[in-house]
């Protein structure tokens, strides 16, 4: 894949533009104690059971008023629905999504490309929106133009469209005009966007745009061709040019110098590029740089870089942190007229590197054909029109000042075919495109395109196209889809009517691909049907990129809503919805029949482990993948083939960073480490140990498995118990403030003081470095303050979550809970000697592992604890963290412990919306970049569908709209391995079909394949090895294959099963160990 860097000192790939890890894995921070691996959901239930008492206390909307609003570090901003823009906010963040608030946007022309820009820009959530359409609709325009209707034809485009457009964002007006475009109307507009202007009336805007200083983008889709232009004035200042996250380190060294070098501390490369600029904080000695200018940087390696003078400044000591800072960057950009004679080009193929300035001729030649021939464009696949096209560019190349050396006859004559053609597919990828750049355009936030940008798609067409193709094959037949048959032809479009796929997901980009196949008529024929399936159900937080869903959607079923949006833009396809998860518990349903009939599969997940298993499957069944993914503006395209490609598992994303236990426990030095605290806290507190509790309540086995446990283990198990059951168990709302306070006082009180008992805050190492330096951050304890909002925060919060645990009515009223936590008296703490507090992992763990207690401790708590039959029907409530309930207090209580800890150790508090990014592990995403995505996905299933078997036709992808960033590759063939002569991929297998013994199986392989088969397994069952028992192997030997299973097992077959699977490991006629396909046992029926 092309790659394009910086000169970096560290020499893997820049991240703004290498892929977002292709499975799309999130390391905001970590999940578990140990691991703390983050992991994407397909879906959970918007409603959790841990909450129903707390629902019912806070009602009123006074109650829960004051619950968004809990102290000023978790302020929720008034102009923006949090709850709506959520995913698009952690792309945008706050500043950015003001500014586009401020901004009006004309859009004109409403075929496809214009309604998908509409779409997109409507749900990013500008000012306002004003649709411009001159034209009426017809039947060709239903190809791509998802808002229309067979019942609009005859209607003006933007008249008919714009109540269906308004739908998708109640807080953006959307207005239709359909008069002239005269100065005086422009003048209302930041940004002005043009898809079926000709080419005299965008100069004529174009030229008054770029003197008024609003925004014009020039974005057109011309059957498998597309193209976007930007002029965003003389003057266009980005503040933030890549949207990555600013990068900090920690400083080990600072030289005072003409030249000084930072050094930064080991742990880890710092990630600078030449010409970044940081600035300083937090500095010890040289305390001048603290709050100074940025400074340029120059790399020197991957832990130095120089900062030019400090000759004047004192001499360095320690600590210190550099950080990274978005410096603005002024564009310039040329009007329309003048870029057309001097255009700068945007390469968003490497592999088509001289095709851009081809294309920027030859749209101009469309616009002086449309000319000459009353407005008409050339005929589909007209020899005779394309002909006359290429003498008409040939003509405008030689005149114009932005000549080419070579002109590709070939390519231009392609362009005449298409012209003609409507493809949602292009008009999904140019329309997210140019939709994006409206938001560059209104924000200011990430590189725009300069200032051209043409791709092309040619690959989808036949690899005898223009003998399979002609006048006659691709004519209109009136149909709803003859601006696709313009394209690829009549046969084309039957192969799609009669496609069977399985859309797996149906969030954003399932809804994204639901339209486009709708449009495309996938499913539609006789024999066809796309199947999807999506267990989750529609939350407010989707509206904003799940276009097919409404406010009014919110709490039904993903999968049957959108199966019925889409219906209603294309009626004719037949489309089944699903609620089911796929995975082992589902293969019942999506067995051997299921499968084999389909013709392929597109995943639409947000989860490795559920895409990991639809790979394994379309591997196993010989099915073609279309995987995609997206990660704010960054989204990836991956196509599977069978027996070509490598498949989506083939590859492995590189270990996930971890967050060491010990600074977890006693040294965080960033938000991210006291936000997993906090999260940890939580899960320890409000979770984990009402599960234990409810399961000593109600199994009896219980008590049995913990003794059995190992280590630690069981006493701490019964500790949990006892003090959950006996000590906390509150009977009043006023106990669970009692408690509430009890716990701030352990965590940042206590705990601190402790920790600097054992580490004084003078304390130095064996060598003679001070202990709190480095990565150590010396912390302080925090004494409770009522009048504090955060310590009440925590309370209140901390409080109200116990009582749900508890079954007890809380309170929200902050005024009685404070008055409560006055009443409060905590005993004072005094730090003891011989507490041992662990310095690194290592020491952690050894603890951990070496517990040494006294089984009369066990037995002390077993008689202390009461038996469960005395609880009679109690059981707790164990409380599921949900980030997105504003009036759950899950996250009051994550903002509250968190910045209280980062307090602890002077770390910068974050806000809720940055607290609740990291603590959710919210996965970015903005509706551009997932029309973009599934545009993608959508050729390549045209070439899939062509029947393509050449490698370079296909195209793997990887796109940053913030740079912007295009890389496409071809696929990654198969890898082969080899036994004796035989050469096979993952694709391939051996075929066993009827019963055969134990010891015939075995006996076919030594005979027929001259393989002696040493261990052989099915699932995690070994059914024979090589080492077996003498008694054991003479049993087996005699029995079918499917006895062997079973009685390994010690389960059924069931009866959808009609083949099993089994792995082999061989040694071949030398006594040598060789890799072998698996087998493929097919049952006797």
């Amino acid at each position: 894949m092309s790659s394009v860097t910086k000169n970096s000192a560290d020499s893997e790939v820049d991240n703004r533009v290498s892929p977002p890890h292709k499975k799309l894995r999130t390391t905001a921070f970590n999940d578990s104690t140990n691991t703390h691996t983050a992991a994407n959901h397909l879906g959970k239930s918007a409603v959790t059971s841990g909450d129903s008492s707390l629902a019912a206390a806070t009602s009123d909307s006074a109650t829960v008023a004051r619950s968004a609003s809990m102290a000023k570090n978790g302020a929720v901003d008034d102009e923006i629905d949090e709850g709506l823009y959520s995913r698009q906010l952690y792309v945008l963040g706050h500043e950015a999504m003001k500014r586009m608030q401020a901004s009006n946007v004309l859009i004109s022309g409403l075929r496809g490309l214009g309604v998908e820009i509409a779409k997109n820009v409507i749900l990013g959530g500008v000012k306002s929106v004003t649709i411009h359409d001159e034209g009426v609709a017809s039947m060709a325009d239903l190809s791509s133009q998802f808002f229309l209707r067979e019942d609009d034809i005859g209607r003006n485009r933007a008249e008919a469209c714009q109540p269906r457009l308004a739908e998708l964002n109640s807080y953006v007006p959307v207005t239709a005009y359909t008069g002239r475009l005269s100065e005086e109307y422009l003048e209302q507009f930041q940004v002005v966007v043009l898809t079926e202007t000709e080419l005299e009336e965008r100069l004529r805007i174009g030229d008054f745009t770029h003197a008024h200083g609003i925004k014009l983008i020039v974005a057109s889709s011309r059957g498998l061709f597309g193209q976007v232009f930007c002029d965003f004035g003389d003057k266009f200042v980005v503040m933030d040019a890549t949207g990555e996250t600013p990068i900090s380190n920690m400083i080990a060294e600072i030289e005072k110098n003409a030249d000084a070098v930072v050094t930064c501390l080991d742990e880890m490369r710092h990630g600078y590029e030449d010409g970044d600029w940081v600035t300083f904080s937090e500095v010890q000695g040289m305390t001048e740089i603290n709050g100074s200018q940025p400074r340029q940087i120059k790399v020197l390696g991957p832990y130095t870089f120089s900062i030019g003078d400090t000759t004047a400044y004192s001499e360095y000591t320690r600590g210190g942190i550099v950080m990274q800072v978005n410096m603005p960057q002024t564009f310039a950009f040329k009007s329309l007229r003048e870029s057309l004679v001097s255009p700068d080009f945007l390469i968003s193929d490497f592999a088509k590197f001289d095709r851009p300035g081809q294309l920027h001729i030859g749209f101009q030649a469309l616009d002086s054909y449309k000319r000459i021939h009353a407005g008409h464009l050339p005929k589909p696949w007209s020899k005779t029109d394309a002909e006359e096209f290429v003498r008409i560019v040939t003509e405008m190349n030689d005149a114009s000042p932005a000549k080419v050396d070579e002109l590709s006859e070939d390519l231009m004559k392609h362009l005449a075919y298409c012209a003609q053609g409507d493809l949602v597919a292009m008009a999904a990828v140019i329309g997210g495109i140019a939709a994006q750049e409206v938001m560059k355009a209104c924000t200011g936030k990430f590189t725009p395109v300069r200032q051209w940008l043409y791709m092309d798609a040619l690959e989808c067409l036949p690899e005898n196209s223009t003998e399979v193709l002609s006048e006659e094959v691709c004519k209109p037949m009136g149909t709803r889809y003859d601006s696709q048959v313009a394209v690829f032809g009549a046969d084309f479009q039957k192969k799609l009517g009669n496609l069977k796929y399985f859309i797996v997901g149906s969030g954003a980009i399932g809804c994204e691909m639901l339209k486009n196949w709708a449009m495309m008529g996938i499913g539609a024929g006789d024999t066809g049907e796309v199947i999807i399936t999506d267990m989750d159900i529609i939350e407010k937080s989707n509206l904003n990129r799940q276009f097919l869903f409404r406010s009014w959607d919110v709490g039904k079923l993903k999968a049957d809503v959108a199966s019925k949006a889409a219906k209603v833009m294309n009626p004719a396809i037949r489309i089944t919805s699903h609620q089911n998860r796929v995975g082992a518990e589902t293969e019942h349903v999506y067995d051997d029949t299921f499968f084999e009939r389909l013709d392929g599969v597109a995943n639409a997940l947000d989860n490795v482990d559920a895409r990991m298993y639809m790979d394994r499957r379309c591997v196993y069944y010989r099915l073609p993948l279309l995987e995609s993914g997206t990660l704010g503006t960054k989204a990836n395209v991956q196509v599977v083939i069978p027996h070509l490609t490598e498949s989506y598992s083939s590859s492995q994303d590189p270990p996930e960073k971890s967050i060491p236990i010990c600074t977890l426990k006693n040294f965080p030095n960033a938000i991210e480490h006291t936000l997993q605290w906090a999260r940890d806290l939580f899960e320890g507190t409000y979770k984990q140990p009402a599960d234990t509790v409810n399961a000593y309540l109600t199994d009896s086995k219980f008590m049995e498995r913990t003794l059995k446990q190992q280590g630690m283990q069981p006493l701490e198990t019964l500790d949990i118990i006892r003090r959950s059951l006996l000590e906390e168990r509150p009977e009043t709302f006023e106990d669970c403030i009692k408690w509430a306070r009890t716990v701030f006082q352990e965590n940042f009180y206590n705990t601190v003081a402790q920790l600097l008992f054992n580490f004084a805050p003078d304390q130095v190492t064996s060598s003679g470095a001070p202990f709190w330096s480095g990565p150590k951050r010396c912390p302080h304890p925090i004494e409770f303050d009522l009048k504090n909002p955060l310590h009440m925060d925590f309370v209140a919060s901390a409080a109200i979550l116990h009582a749900v645990n508890y079954r007890v009515k809380p309170s929200t009223d902050r005024a009685h809970i404070t008055m409560l936590a006055s009443q409060v008296k905590v005993q004072r703490f005094v730090p003891r000697s011989g507490v041992k507090i662990a310095v690194t992992d290592a020491e952690a763990q050894a603890e951990s592992q070496s517990g040494i207690f006294d089984e009369s401790q066990i037995s002390q708590i077993q008689n202390k604890l009461p038996t469960p039959e005395t609880f009679g029907k109690f059981l707790m409530q164990p409380i599921e963290f949900e980030k997105d309930d504003d009036t759950n207090f899950h996250m009051d209580f994550i903002v509250a412990a968190s910045n209280l800890r980062a307090e602890n150790y002077n770390i910068p508090p974050a806000d809720r919306h940055k607290s609740k990014g990291i603590a959710g592990r919210i996965i970015p995403a903005i509706a551009t970049t997932t029309s973009l995505v599934t545009g993608l996905v959508c050729l390549e299933l045209c070439k899939l569908v062509q029947g393509h078997t050449k490698m370079e036709f296909f195209k793997n992808g990887f796109v940053n709209l913030a740079l912007p960033f295009f890389a496409f590759s071809e696929p990654i063939a198969a890898p082969k391995q080899k036994y004796y002569d035989t050469e096979f991929t993952l694709w391939d297998r051996f075929e066993i079909e009827g019963e055969l013994s134990l010891k015939e199986f075995l006996d076919y392989f030594q005979e027929k394949q001259k393989l002696e088969i040493t261990m052989l397994s099915q699932g995690v069952c070994m059914l024979y090895s090589f080492f077996m028992a003498p008694a054991k192997r003479k049993e087996r030997l005699p029995l079918p294959m499917s006895e062997v299973v079973k009685k390994v097992s010690k389960r059924k077959i069931e009866p959808h099963v009609r083949a099993l699977v089994f792995e082999l490991c061989c040694n071949d006629a030398d006594g040598e160990d060789v890799e072998v396909p698996y087998v493929r046992y097919v049952l006797p029926k």
